[in-house]
């Protein structure tokens, strides 16, 4: 049962980070002109949107990493949550197309922006726990680990 639980915690801290590491890192490595030329539109110039990608790269792979290791993991998934918002507010704008209602283009960058806020919500149940008693541990102690893979015997 061990070995369950420990491919379960996993399993489900994979399938949180699997679109950042490694889809999308490995997408900015290896389409780097384009994901540069995305941020363009966003910032307007080429240094900042060079930035902006590098960053971009250094949050999901160190990040996503932590997540999965368990090392600074709550502080990670804070880091992860915020990108997820910030990077809907940059990419998503769903509202700027104005054919939201028409079905176009507008709309499907709307499904996208709720994926990364439901991307967000999932980040933030790793930084705060589940529960209302375990969000003051993440305040006591911002870069302490989960104990993701510590499994404790049934009391």
């Amino acid at each position: 049962m061990t070995s369950l639980s420990l491919a379960i915690a996993f399993g489900t801290r994979l399938l949180l980070v699997l679109l950042f590491l490694p889809f999308s890192a490995l997408d900015k490595i290896l389409n780097f002109k384009g994901a540069v030329g995305q941020a363009k539109q966003a910032v307007g110039a080429t240094p900042p949107a060079v930035v902006l990608i590098l960053l971009g790269l250094c949050v999901e792979i160190g990040m996503s990493a932590c997540i999965l290791t368990g090392a600074y993991d709550r502080a990670a998934a804070f880091v992860m949550a915020g990108y997820c918002g910030v990077t809907a507010l940059l990419w998503k704008q769903f509202w700027k197309p104005g054919d939201f209602w028409s079905g176009g283009k507008g709309r499907e960058l709307f499904w996208d922006f709720l994926k990364n806020f439901a991307l967000a919500g999932g980040f933030l149940l790793i930084t705060f726990g589940t529960g209302a008693s375990t969000v003051e541990s993440f305040f006591a102690d911002p870069l302490a680990s989960s104990h993701p893979y510590t499994v404790t015997p049934p009391q």
